[in-house]
């Protein structure tokens, strides 16, 4: 029997209140009824939860106020995530060393660090990254999901990079199924 895998409580979190932010915490909590995610009302995750619970969230939230705003949703669930991140656990003199480099060695520098922690928000995923001309950070989702899962990512990796790599960061993600997974790919400008 496999042992689910984990993920911060933070994707849970941050998407309840991004929900809240943009449609009021009523029409927010009324939507998290209506689409059988009603138990998170009040109860939001205090430590490391089953990534099912995450995906499960995305995919009812998808299913329930559609595509397009889930993603809107999940891209500032992901921003939101970033900043937390960069409050809590990245340490000030990381980032502050971070910011004194060149944009392409931070990059390396950043992503070689957050890889070591990957699993935090991959979960049963994978997490890789190129440093190429054209960099790129790959996560590919295996739990079951939908692809606007991507948003997510996106939020949070170019918050963070906007903050600790280079302002005027911008990422073209390129977000598709591929078999049982959703392969997430972001190329990065830097």
């Amino acid at each position: 029997m496999n042992t689910p895998s984990k993920i911060g409580p933070n994707s849970i979190i941050q998407t309840v209140t991004a929900l809240e932010k943009n449609f009021g915490k009523n029409e927010a909590e009324a939507i998290l009824k209506r689409i059988g995610q009603g138990h998170w009302i009040g109860n939001l995750p205090t430590e490391m939860t089953d990534e099912s619970k995450f995906h499960a969230l995305v995919i009812a939230l998808e299913k329930g106020i559609g595509e397009q705003k889930t993603a809107a949703i999940l891209e500032e669930s992901g921003s939101r995530t970033a900043a937390y991140l960069l409050k809590v656990r990245i340490p000030g003199i990381f980032q502050k060393f971070l910011k004194l480099l060149p944009p392409g060695l931070a990059f390396k520098l950043f992503l070689f660090a957050i890889s070591k922690n990957a699993w935090t928000f991959a979960g049963s995923g994978e997490f890789s990254y190129t440093t190429a001309k054209a960099p790129q950070i790959v996560v590919r989702v295996t739990c079951p999901s939908k692809k606007v899962v991507g948003s997510f990512y996106l939020g949070t990796f170019t918050a963070l990079l906007k903050e600790l790599v280079n302002p005027d960061t911008r990422i073209r993600a390129i977000i598709k199924g591929e078999g049982k997974s959703i392969l997430c790919t972001y190329i990065c400008t830097i």
